[in-house]
C-alpha cells in the first residue's frame, strides 16, 4: 500500500527535520577535527596514528552508502533517517566515553555507518515532497546544512574542549540527535515518485533499473562532476588554514576563524543563489541545473588561481571568496540532477553509489595528494590542483549538458507509463 498524500505542512516540516538532521550530521562529522590535538595528547598518538582514527569516518560512510542505498529503495526510508541519526548520534557520545584509541576508533566508524543511512535517503525524501520544478531550490535548503554545520562543528568542539575538555564536546554534538531521531520516525514520507506525479502506486526497487544508470550519460558526467568538484573542497577545507598560516603568515587560530566564517557565508550565498538560479533557468531550458554547475565551477578557476597566488590580503580574501560562493552554486542542483535522470524506484541507490564514488576519488585522497605535493613543491603551487579539479568538474557538468534533456524525459515518460498502467489495471 502507497503512503498517504502529503500536505504542505507536512512537505515543509518534513524539509526543516531533515535540514536539522543534516545540520547536525556535519557537526558530528568534524567536532574531531577541533578536539585532535587534545585527544593525541591523552591517548598519545602519532600523527598517522589519528589520521586513520579519522579517515575510518569516511571509509565506513562509503562502504555502508550503496548497501544502505539498496535496502531504502526496498523499505520506508523515515526508518533508515531515524535510525541512522539514533546510530550516529549514539556512536558520538560513544566517542567521548573512548578508554583508549581503538574503542574511538570503532566509534568514529559506527558514525560514518550512522551517516551512510541517512545520506543516500534524505535528497529523495525531498524530490518526493516537491515537484521537479522546485528540487533545486528545496535541495539548497537541505545542503545548506553542510558549510553552516561544518563551520559549527569546529567552533562548537574548540570552545567546549577548551572549557571543559575533549570528551565533553562529544557529548554536546551527540546528544541533539537523539532528539531528532525519534521526530525522524514520526515523519510523513510520501510515496516514491510523487513529486514525478505518481498516484495510484509506489514504484518499487528493480535492479535492471540500477544497472541503467552506468549507461546514464548525464548521470554519469554528473557524478564525475561531483568528485572532482569534492576533491577541490575537500584539499582546500583540509589544507586552506594551513596555507594562510605557513604561506601568508596569519597566526593560526586566525586563520581557523577566517576560512570558518569565510566558508559559512560563501556557503549560505552560494547554495541558496545556485538553487535559485538553477531553477528558474530550468523554466527555459532542461539543461538549467548543470549549466548552473558547469559555469559556476569554470567561473571559479581564476578566482582560485588569484587567492592562491597573491601575497596581499586585500586580493587573496575576496578572490577566495568568490570562488567558494561559485563552487557552491552547483549543490543543489547538480544533486537535483542525480534525482531527476533516475526512477524514483532506485533513487536512494543513486544517490548512495554517487556518494561512493565522489568520496573514493574526491576528498578521500585530495589532502593526502595535495600534501605529497607540497612536499615535492610547496603548499601554494600544490594548492593549484584544487583549480585544476574545479576545472575538470565544470567540463563534466557541461557534458552532461547534452543528454540531461532526453535522460530527464525517459524518467517522466516510465513514469507516467506506468500511473497509466496502474490506471487500467
Amino acid at each position: 500500500m502507497s503512503p498517504g498524500p502529503i500536505t504542505a505542512r507536512q512537505a515543509r516540516l518534513a524539509v526543516a527535520l531533515l535540514f536539522g538532521v543534516n545540520f547536525l550530521n556535519y557537526i558530528d562529522r568534524y567536532v574531531i577535527a577541533a578536539v585532535a590535538p587534545m585527544i593525541q595528547a591523552d591517548f598519545r598518538l602519532n600523527d598517522s596514528q589519528l589520521g586513520l582514527i579519522g579517515s575510518m569516518f569516511m571509509v565506513a560512510y562509503m562502504a555502508f552508502s550503496p548497501i544502505a542505498g539498496v535496502l531504502a529503495d526496498r523499505y520506508p526510508r523515515r526508518f533508515f533517517v531515524g535510525g541512522g541519526v539514533l546510530v550516529w548520534s549514539l556512536a558520538t557520545v560513544a566517542s567521548g566515553l573512548a578508554g583508549s584509541s581503538r574503542q574511538l576508533l570503532a566509534a568514529r566508524s559506527m558514525i560514518g555507518v550512522g551517516e551512510a543511512g541517512f545520506g543516500g535517503v534524505a535528497p529523495t525524501l525531498i524530490s518526493d515532497l516537491f515537484p521537479k520544478e522546485r528540487r533545486g531550490r528545496m535541495l539548497a535548503y537541505f545542503y545548506v546544512a553542510i558549510p553552516v554545520g561544518s563551520a559549527l562543528g569546529f567552533l562548537l568542539g574548540g570552545y567546549v574542549g577548551e572549557h571543559w575538555g575533549w570528551r565533553e564536546a562529544f557529548y554536546v554534538a551527540g546528544g541533539p540527535g537523539l532528539v531528532l531521531g525519534v521526530l525522524a520516525f514520526l515523519m510523513a514520507e510520501p510515496a516514491r515518485g510523487a513529486g514525478d506525479g505518481v498516484s495510484k502506486s509506489e514504484h518499487r526497487f528493480e535492479l535492471r533499473s540500477t544497472l541503467a544508470l552506468a549507461r546514464t550519460p548525464s548521470f554519469v558526467h554528473t557524478t564525475l562532476g561531483l568528485s572532482a568538484m569534492t576533491f577541490a573542497l575537500g584539499g582546500m577545507a583540509y589544507w586552506m588554514p594551513t596555507f594562510f598560516h605557513r604561506e601568508r603568515g596569519l597566526p593560526l587560530d586566525e586563520a581557523n576563524t577566517l576560512f570558518g566564517g569565510m566558508t559559512v557565508v560563501s556557503g549560505l550565498v552560494g547554495t541558496f543563489l545556485g538553487g535559485w538560479l538553477g531553477d528558474w533557468l530550468l523554466k527555459r531550458t532542461p539543461k538549467a541545473y548543470l549549466l548552473v554547475s558547469g559555469w559556476g565551477m569554470l567561473a571559479a578557476v581564476p578566482f582560485t588561481a588569484a587567492g592562491l597566488l597573491s601575497d596581499q590580503r586585500a586580493i587573496y580574501l575576496p578572490a577566495i571568496f568568490m570562488a567558494q560562493v561559485l563552487v557552491f552554486l552547483n549543490t543543489g542542483p547538480a544533486n537535483a540532477v542525480l534525482v531527476n535522470v533516475a526512477l524514483p524506484e532506485i533513487r536512494a541507490t543513486a544517490i548512495a553509489v554517487s556518494i561512493f564514488v565522489y568520496h573514493l576519488l574526491g576528498d578521500v585522497p585530495s589532502p593526502i595528494l595535495i600534501g605529497r605535493a607540497s612536499d615535492a613543491i610547496g603548499l601554494e603551487k600544490a594548492l593549484l590542483i584544487t583549480s585544476a579539479a574545479m576545472a575538470v568538474s565544470g567540463v563534466f557538468y557541461l557534458l552532461g549538458t547534452r543528454s540531461l534533456g532526453d535522460d530527464t524525459e525517459r524518467v517522466e515518460r516510465s513514469v507516467a507509463e506506468r500511473e497509466r498502467g496502474a490506471g487500467i489495471q
